[in-house]
């Protein structure tokens, strides 16, 4: 047999970590969690990308990094319930898409561009999802495109500002560009909140020193504007928004809108903590700190933009009282468990200095100490401790 080529094998390493967490955490979604083919299969695709965001850090870390994301309480209880979704039709559409992809593959121009018949391939399929066969607001098209932004936007960062030390080096391309225009796009398309991305994105894109045309800018402003009003139309009433701040600590979590100024309320900020804790336990919240310090010195653009995101899901969480928070806030979960991984990786760069290793047995050893937070959250699921 033939040795595949370099590119081939780079390829290979670089998601087959990936790989093996969204499949972990398919067989845990359906043996544990009793869920539906196409809904299990769609919550897969979320930890795959967020496996791909983590890839950076080591295959180790983002696997184990992955699988914290797929056993906490706001991401598990997705699983159960009934299949909503048309296995055929969804099937059949992905397969449509893909001949779509592959037909213009024979575009002379575009088999040099094989981007170009993927992002195609990518609008086809989510248009026709989005219209005719998904529900409006889906939670699991949300985590999917919010996973895999975030991987976007960390690695066009990390490309556009390469460390010496980087596991494994890219370089800026379309993906970066296009590729976060285009998923931000249908994201907002699927649920205005996404919008909520667009201050990360434009500053991602600032510090990638992307060269767009205008007309991506002002789209970019367009859609951007069109998911504020969204975000308008479904969670702010004129009852509401102006509640005394002071008053919302009686408010049950049942009122399914925005108060302007909750985050004066010190209780808010609490309950915000509490349930990161809740998530990750105490542990994690605090892995989630220490990785925030050190990103924000060791790779600035990274820490900033992710802590953008952040900011921004933080402040809806505090002036929002539905009892839907904690998924809704699911990007600032993978946020957080970005920063937990790099605390890892942290961690894994302390090792090697004082073993005076490789990076690699490093890696190994850090992401063996790290595995210990997924299990005991994926035995809280079972209801072991």
């Amino acid at each position: 047999m033939m040795p595949l080529p370099k590119i081939e094998r780079t390829t290979i390493a670089r998601w087959l970590p990936a790989l093996i967490a969204g499949a972990i955490a398919w067989v845990a979604f359906i043996v544990l969690g009793d869920t539906p083919l196409i809904r299990a299969t769609g919550m897969a695709l979320a930890v795959v990308g967020m496996a791909g965001a983590l890839r950076s850090m080591g295959g180790a870390l983002a696997l184990v990094g992955a699988l914290a994301l797929a056993f906490s309480p706001a991401f598990w209880i997705q699983t159960g319930g009934t299949q909503s979704l048309a296995p055929l039709d969804v099937v059949g559409l992905v397969i449509a898409a893909g001949m779509f992809g592959v037909a213009l593959l024979l575009i002379p121009s575009i088999r040099q561009r094989p981007g170009i018949a993927l992002a195609a391939a990518l609008t086809v399929f989510s248009v026709v999802f989005l219209i005719a066969i998904g529900t409006p607001r889906s939670l699991r098209v949300t985590t999917v495109l919010a996973a895999w932004l975030i991987g976007l936007l960390i690695d066009g960062a990390l490309a556009a500002n390469p460390r010496p030390d980087a596991i494994d080096p890219t370089t800026l391309g379309w993906r970066h560009t296009v590729g976060v225009l285009l998923i931000l796009v249908i994201g907002i398309a699927n649920d205005p909140l996404f919008a909520l991305f667009v201050p990360a994105v434009a500053l991602g894109l600032f510090l990638m020193r992307a060269r767009l045309p205008i007309a991506l800018w002002i789209g970019l402003a367009g859609v951007s504007a069109f998911g504020v009003w969204g975000i308008v139309g479904t969670y702010v009433s004129a009852i509401w928004w102006d509640f005394p701040a002071e008053q919302t600590p009686g408010i049950i979590t049942h009122v399914p809108y925005l108060i302007a100024y909750a985050w004066h309320e010190p209780e808010r900020w609490i309950k915000l903590i509490d349930l990161i804790a809740w998530q990750f336990t105490p542990i994690g919240l605090a892995l989630g700190v220490i990785g925030l310090a050190r990103l924000s010195r060791w790779h600035p653009p990274v820490g900033v933009v992710t802590m953008t995101a952040y900011g921004c899901y933080l402040l809806f969480g505090l002036c929002y009282f539905g009892e839907d928070a904690p998924v809704l806030l699911l990007p600032l979960l993978m946020i957080q468990v970005v920063w937990m991984t790099y605390a890892a990786y942290t961690f894994a760069a302390w090792l090697r200095g004082m073993l005076k290793s490789a990076a690699r047995p490093a890696l190994i050893g850090a992401a063996a100490a790290f595995a210990l937070l997924p299990i005991v959250m994926l035995l809280r699921i079972v209801g072991v401790v």
